[in-house]
C-alpha cells in the first residue's frame, strides 16, 4: 500500500471502534505488565480468568515477591507455560522491588530486562501504560500487515518498523489496538471476514471476496 491508503486503511477501522482498549484486564502499570507477560501464546479471555484470583492476594510487586513463584503457580495453573510464567512474574517481580523501587519503568531498556520481558511485551506497557506511540506486533498484526499490505514484512520486527514508519503519527499511538482488534475479528486467520471489513476495498489481499464488501 503507499503511505495515503495506508492512513485511509488505519482511518477506516479505527471509525468502527473508535475507542480501542486492550481486552486485558488491568489497574496500574504493574498488573498491566503481570497480564501481558501472562498473555504470551495464551488467550486474553484465558488471562482474565487467573488475574482477578491472583492480584487479590498480590496487588504489588512486593506482595508478589513474596507470594513466589510456587504460589503463583497455583493461581495461573490453567494458562498455557504457567509454570515458566510463574517463575518470570514473580522474578521480575522482585527486581521491580530491587531495581526500581517498586514502579514499573517506563523505559524500554529496563522494562526488556525485567524476565520474561521482550520487545512485544514493553511496547505494549509503553503504549498502554504510559501512552508512547508504540507498535507492539502479535500473530494478528503481523498477519494483517502481510495479508492486507499494509506492512509486508519477513519477521515481526520488520513489521514494527513499516508500521511505525508509514501510519501517521496522529493515528499511531492507538493503532495498535485498532489492528489487533481488526485481526482478531474480522481478519481472522482461517476465515477472513472480507465482506465485514470496512476497509477491504483498499486491502491488496488477493483472496478477498469483493461481492458484499463494506465500503
Amino acid at each position: 500500500m503507499s503511505r495515503a491508503e495506508v492512513a485511509r486503511f488505519i482511518a477506516a477501522i479505527a471509525a468502527a471502534r473508535p475507542d480501542p482498549e486492550t481486552e486485558l484486564r488491568y489497574s496500574d502499570p504493574f498488573s498491566l505488565l503481570v497480564a501481558v507477560v501472562l498473555s504470551a501464546q495464551t488467550t486474553d479471555a484465558a488471562v482474565n480468568k487467573v488475574t482477578p484470583g491472583l492480584f487479590a492476594v498480590a496487588p504489588t510487586p512486593a506482595a508478589m515477591a513474596a507470594l513466589g513463584a510456587a504460589a503463583i503457580g497455583e493461581k495461573i495453573r490453567t494458562i498455557g507455560l504457567w509454570q515458566a510464567k510463574a517463575r518470570h512474574v514473580a522474578e521480575l517481580a522482585a527486581r521491580l522491588v530491587g531495581e526500581h523501587g517498586g514502579q514499573v519503568p517506563s523505559d524500554r531498556a529496563a522494562l526488556e530486562a525485567l524476565p520474561g520481558v521482550g520487545r512485544k511485551t514493553a511496547n505494549v506497557v509503553l503504549n498502554v501504560a504510559f501512552g508512547q506511540p508504540t507498535m507492539a506486533v502479535d500473530t494478528h498484526i503481523f498477519r494483517l500487515g502481510n495479508r492486507t499490505g499494509l506492512a509486508p514484512g519477513a519477521n515481526v520486527r520488520a513489521v514494527e518498523d513499516a508500521l511505525v514508519a508509514r501510519i501517521p503519527p496522529e493515528l499511531l499511538g492507538r493503532a495498535h489496538h485498532w489492528l489487533i482488534l481488526h485481526g482478531r475479528y474480522v481478519c481472522t486467520a482461517r476465515a477472513p471476514r472480507c465482506g465485514e471489513c470496512v476497509a477491504a476495498s483498499i486491502c491488496r489481499y488477493p483472496g478477498k471476496g469483493l461481492v458484499g464488501v463494506a465500503t
